[in-house]
């Protein structure tokens, strides 16, 4: 069936600020074959609506309101794996950094945009994701491209954990004891961030990870 035949697609849209959650559905209605049937302002919310209402396609922010504010779009794409499989999954966010990119897609996004990117991206990842193909902004092309290029200096999900609790200022024995681990491991994990970092200190490590928009700070 067609998808004139089946009717516009339908879509949720996931994201904690409302002039940005306006600005995609007044883009988005503008589109005859696409449809926005609700907005949520959380990850929770995005997975109860979208589990709910069983749009064609969710697009889901990538961090909502930082540390602290609830799960991110990252689990909040796990969840709808399993809560939802038939619902296709578009990570739209600022950040195009290699972990997140392969991180989002490893947790089964079917595609990635950026929201300073041209509508005809977003369009485009939408309708493909749709129809289960895999729409990807150039920018994340790009980041996939260097993770298979220098995989050595992705960050694991561990190390992005550690790197976020440097940012918050807390020792090694504070991060052990959050993580769960032990301090030795802590310092190995540290060892090995100031090397795909290209780094020497824990500011600096903190410095290099926002810039490449593996961590984000509020």
């Amino acid at each position: 069936m067609t998808a004139e035949a089946a009717g516009p697609l339908r879509v949720v849209i996931a994201d904690d600020h409302a002039v940005v959650r306006a600005g995609l559905r007044a883009l988005l209605d503008g589109e005859p074959d696409l449809d926005v049937i609700a907005e949520a302002g959380s990850g929770e919310e995005a997975v109860e609506l979208v589990v709910r209402t069983r749009p064609d396609v969710a697009l889901m922010d990538l961090r909502f309101g930082g540390r602290g504010a609830g799960i991110d779009g990252i689990e909040a794409i796990r969840r709808l794996a399993a809560e939802a499989p038939g619902v296709a999954v578009v990570m739209l966010t600022s950040y195009a950094g290699r972990a997140e990119v392969v991180r989002a897609l490893e947790a089964g996004a079917r595609g990635y945009v950026l929201k300073a990117g041209p509508p005809e991206e977003l369009f485009r990842a939408v309708r493909g994701a749709a129809a289960g193909a895999l729409g990807l902004a150039p920018e994340a092309v790009g980041a996939l491209v260097g993770q298979v290029v220098d995989p050595e200096r992705e960050l694991s999900g561990r190390e992005i954990e550690v790197v976020r609790l440097l940012a918050e200022g807390l020792g090694n024995r504070a991060i052990a004891e959050a993580l769960f681990l032990s301090e030795a491991t802590v310092k190995t994990h540290l060892v090995r961030v100031y090397r795909k970092l290209k780094v020497d200190n824990r500011a600096a490590a903190v410095t290099e990870a926002v810039r490449r928009g593996v961590l984000e700070l509020t």
